[in-house]
């Protein structure tokens, strides 16, 4: 006994127990939708910034040791600019103090790591007539009615001060810069974005002076971005309504009067959705905007295993005995390739929780869970509905096989020369595809936020940011000693100083700050403001006495914060710069451990790590990214080539679809290289649910193929040409459907990733349509497998049974 009959038989079984009870069967999902449904309401929708952090990468835990010491990546960046003059006017200086005044009254914010011209924490040091260190404010919001000899002494204070000029205000002086961190966990994004519209509307009405012309308020960072995300989620109602009536226009158009063809599919889509969101809720997940896509994309696959359901019905409509019989000889003709088809949907989406990122690992567990379900949902269900329904015997499309686009198709592939033409066409698509693949990046191929159009308010905040100050994105490199106080320790601060020349080569990378270049500052301004004292000492406890002093005439707790721990064991560097294109992180980690490695810049008792900060966590991110995309593609390929390999019991059956699935991949990636899309946390899982969705088409053809040969006693020419012409049809307008329910992301919505990982999506199903539809069949007309040829009608001819393995 051959262990295709193992198969068989057990998918038999299925059959017949399912089909001696179907009502109890319905009452059962019935009452499971029923239960779902019920805990719809408990399902929450929201971004979690720790979920995007792959945990156990070193930058990742890096940030976490320092994230409260130091700043995490949850920052906000405000610049206020004038069109004309400076900012050293009173009007001007008033409203960069208000809205340092909000930054700083933010929930979440991190008081002490608030940085602005007019905010306590950064003053002007200077030695009093008696050798002493003093410091004040900047400003003082007691007193704003400065005269013009305060506003230029003011202008003059703040060029001498290089931790404020160029830093916090522009070297043009026509913008200053409000810098606020978060205290990390689950921050309400929502208010924070409403804050922030509230203050800079209030800002920017206020009455503009004569010396002041043209105010302009910008805003970028993680809670301004997320901010942005989140007021588009009024458009997923709007998206969910057009896509409806795309599907019901779509149903509608392709069954016409076969009304069957028109409600269950939209029943079976109502349960999977309902059965889906219900599972959710239960495992206690959430759902992100960012990846509203792909529950979109598992409900239109349920309903395109509807329509072929109903397809299939209506064909065996024409000689079943009755109602029970037409729904028995649908359900046992495509259980089998539709449960194949489901099993890879749901391994692709598992494959996903592979990858390190928490927000993947949710992703993989309920959309691979969610997709299973379709079994249930719709392949059970949704025959047992039609055996209680009276049999529909209106004519169905298989009457219209041999004319036709189809049928010109059909007679086409099936040709030895058409055949050969398509297999040389998908060579040239492997080799061209390969080459274009290698322009895909891994991270950003541009400035700004992709998950944002590029003429959005958000990139267009960073760039003017980034072109007028060091950057607005910042990296971390922590150092660290072996003992307490070691941070004083001349030798160290001379490392430092070097790491920070060392760095300052990358020309993408705007300036920095850190331990030395306090030391120096300070040690320059005992010394009457000699600039040829702004050198780091050599002995220790003089180094420590600076550190004492500048504590010293800051009334203020935590002066040093920024800069060195508590302990003055740890200190971090912080480097700006102005964009995190995937180029960008990569030459600058590159840069951190070329001087880490290089033997001559050891330090004993010192150990520099990296990396924290917005940069370090991109870098982590895109790095485990690539990890995963490494590992979860290859995965969900090979295990699928497993199952299929299994359910034909036939190795040449799983090559064909490893064929069709790494052919569709190099075409996306050559995509992605042409458009620049790049390879981040958010494409991984789209490129792996493409390709499970996808193959479900070439597993479909592929069996239908094998069934029509043994109907033809073997012909395989005339069983391809009936499978096109047919199976090839169902193929291209479930094909369609699917896209008609992922497309409108790409129109309606505001989110650029949105829309972008909607039309990567459009573009791997028409290439996995495309590939079943003329790949798999040419490939079988040149090779004649053995597990399609050797097929022989048993019975009923239903059930069939390959002769050769």
């Amino acid at each position: 006994m051959k262990e295709d009959s193992v198969i068989s038989r057990f998918f038999g079984m299925i059959e017949v127990f399912v089909f001696y009870h179907p009502k109890t069967f319905l009452s059962v999902i019935l009452l499971a939708t029923l239960f779902f449904a019920s805990r719809i309401p408990y399902l929450e929708m929201y971004s979690n910034f720790s979920d995007l952090l792959p945990q156990e990468h070193p930058y990742i835990q890096l940030h976490n040791e320092v994230k409260d010491t130091f700043g995490g990546a949850n920052n906000v960046v405000m610049a206020i600019s004038v069109e004309e003059g400076d900012i050293f006017n009173v009007d001007t200086l008033a409203r960069i103090h208000r809205l340092t005044l909000g930054v700083d009254s933010l929930p979440g914010v991190n008081h002490n790591l608030v940085r602005s011209l007019t905010h306590r924490t950064v003053r002007k040091t200077w030695l009093t007539e008696m050798g002493n260190m003093n410091s004040e404010a900047y400003y003082d919001p007691l007193y704003p009615d400065m005269s013009e000899e305060q506003l230029e002494q003011l202008r003059l204070d703040v060029m001498a001060n290089p931790n404020v000029y160029g830093l916090l205000v522009a070297p043009d002086l026509k913008s200053a810069l409000i810098r606020g961190t978060f205290n990390e966990g689950q921050l309400d994004y929502v208010e924070i974005f409403r804050q922030l519209g509230e203050l800079t509307e209030s800002v920017e009405q206020l009455r503009e002076s004569e010396v002041v012309q043209g105010i302009h308020i910008y805003a970028t960072g993680q809670p301004v971005l997320m901010g942005w995300v989140y007021s588009y989620l009024g458009q997923i109602m709007q998206i969910f309504l057009l896509t409806l009536g795309i599907l019901l226009a779509l149903l509608v158009a392709y069954f016409r009067t076969r009304g069957y063809g028109i409600l269950l599919p939209l029943i079976g889509v109502l349960i999977s959705a309902t059965w889906g969101l219900g599972i959710v809720s239960l495992l206690g997940y959430n759902l992100d905007p960012l990846t509203l896509v792909i529950p979109f994309l598992i409900t239109a696959r349920a309903m395109s295993h509807g329509i072929q359901l109903v397809e299939r019905y209506y064909l065996e409509a024409q000689t079943a005995k009755d109602n029970h019989d037409a729904a028995r000889r649908t359900f046992e003709t495509l259980f089998r390739p539709g449960t194949l088809g489901i099993v890879s949907d749901a391994v692709g989406l598992l494959i996903i929780s592979l990858g390190s990122s928490p927000i993947n690992v949710k992703l993989g567990i309920y959309a691979s869970i969610w997709a299973g379900t379709v079994v249930i949902t719709v392949l059970i269900a949704v025959p047992l509905v039609l055996s209680l329904l009276p049999l529909s015997k209106v004519q169905g499309d298989d009457a219209d096989a041999q004319v036709g686009v189809f049928a010109a198709l059909a007679r086409f592939v099936s040709s030895k020369g058409g055949s050969l033409t398509i297999l040389l066409l998908a060579l040239a698509v492997y080799v061209g595809g390969g080459m274009l693949s290698s322009k895909v990046q891994i991270g950003e191929s541009e400035p700004g936020s992709p998950i944002l159009y590029p003429d959005h308010d958000y990139n267009v905040s960073s760039k003017n940011i980034n072109d007028n100050f060091p950057g607005s994105e910042e990296m971390y490199l922590v150092a660290q000693t072996d003992e307490p106080g070691g941070m004083k320790r001349p030798e160290v601060l001379r490392a430092l100083q070097d790491l920070q020349i060392h760095m300052l080569q990358d020309p993408a990378m705007g300036g920095s700050k850190g331990m030395p270049d306090l030391v120096k500052q300070v040690n320059r301004i005992l010394h009457n403001d000699d600039p040829r004292w702004a050198v780091i000492p050599d002995e220790g406890a003089y180094v420590g006495g600076l550190m004492f002093a500048f504590m010293a005439s800051s009334p203020i707790p935590g002066a040093l914060k920024e800069f060195v721990d508590t302990d003055d064991q740890t200190a971090n560097l912080v480097f700006f710069y102005k964009d995190h294109k995937g180029e960008t992180l990569r030459r600058a980690i590159h840069m951190a451990k070329e001087w880490i490695d290089d033997p001559k810049n050891k330090v004993e008792g010192l150990e520099v790590r990296l990396a924290g900060g917005p940069i370090g966590v991109t870098a982590a991110i895109n790095e485990a990214a690539f990890e995963s995309n490494m590992v979860i593609i290859p995965a969900a390929m090979a295990l699928i080539f497993l199952f299929v390999t299994l359910f034909y019991w036939s190795i040449h059956a799983g090559w064909l679809m490893f064929l069709v699935m790494t052919f569709c991949t190099v075409a996306t990636y050559a995509y992605m290289g042409i458009v620049g899309i790049g390879i981040n946390v958010n494409t991984v899982p789209i490129i792996a649910v493409g390709i499970g969705v996808g193959i479900d088409y070439s597993i479909y053809m592929m069996d239908r193929v094998r069934e029509e040969t043994a109907r033809a006693n073997g012909d395989l020419g005339a069983g391809i040409r009936h499978s096109i012409a047919t199976t090839g049809k169902a193929i291209a307008f479930t094909a369609t459907a699917l896209i008609g329910g992922i497309v409108m992301w790409a129109f309606v919505s505001e989110l650029r990733f949105q829309a972008e990982a909607a039309l990567l999506l459009v573009v791997m199903l028409i290439l996995n349509a495309w590939a079943a539809a003329n790949l798999v069949p040419a490939w079988i007309v040149r090779f004649r497998p053995a597990f399609i040829v050797g097929t022989q009608v048993q019975d009923d001819e239903i059930h069939i049974e390959p002769v050769a393995a």
